[in-house]
């Protein structure tokens, strides 16, 4: 008669219970793995963030109205801190008359240069050069009004050309903007950054234009 053979034993309780102990403690140890390696993840993206802010890039928010037309109050920034500065471009450094605050200007005069500004144009060592940013208020004046009032570094800082190691900026709105004209000359050393982007508001996303082309 064909019969099933009980020859083959069943595994014992407690060898059935071993192998469940062995699983419990493999998911613990899987569990533990990925914890550090997700505590390793955060570690490494914050040392990122915090090394990209202290030597790469910084955001900035704009506060108040001197650099308008071509920024306005509340603007958010990105500065890149890792820049050469030249003239036109729009940078950010501490209030030499405010140790608390950081203004935003735009470069005019770079060491050695002699600026004057006659019948609302931009003269740099005898030079005229267009400032397009300044065109939308420049539209609004009435026939003999000028944006910029006429000046010569000598009349309004003692000396004649910007001096070595200094810049000399104003604000793109003339008639307001406290700048070069009444805090003189800035260290190019105190630099915190040129504004590289405009990232809010959405509609106005884009590099800042220096002096009439994107950079």
């Amino acid at each position: 008669m064909d019969h099933f053979s009980n020859n083959q034993q069943l595994p014992s309780r407690s060898q059935i219970h071993g192998t469940r102990s062995g699983s419990e403690k493999g998911k613990k140890s899987n569990k533990k793995s990925d914890l550090v390696s997700f505590g390793v993840t955060i570690a490494i993206s914050l040392a990122i963030v915090w090394l990209v802010h202290r030597f790469l890039f910084i955001p900035v928010i704009v506060d108040g109205k001197s650099m308008a037309p071509t920024l306005a109050d509340q603007d958010h920034l990105i500065v890149s801190k890792v820049t050469t500065i030249d003239r036109f471009d729009v940078v950010i450094f501490p209030a030499p008359d405010d140790p608390k605050r950081e203004y935003i200007k735009r470069v005019i005069g770079l060491p050695g240069d002699k600026i004057e500004y006659k019948n609302d144009i931009l003269y740099v060592n005898d030079k005229a050069y267009e400032e397009p940013y300044l065109d939308e208020y420049k539209s609004d004046l009435v026939t003999g009004e000028l944006l910029t009032p006429d000046f010569i570094l000598e009349d309004i800082q003692g000396v004649s050309v910007v001096p070595e190691g200094q810049i000399f900026v104003l604000g793109d709105n003339r008639k307001v903007s406290h700048d070069g004209r009444q805090i003189g000359f800035i260290q190019q050393d105190k630099i915190i950054g040129e504004a590289k982007l405009r990232f809010w508001p959405l509609n106005k996303i884009g590099t800042i234009p220096t002096n009439g082309q994107e950079k």
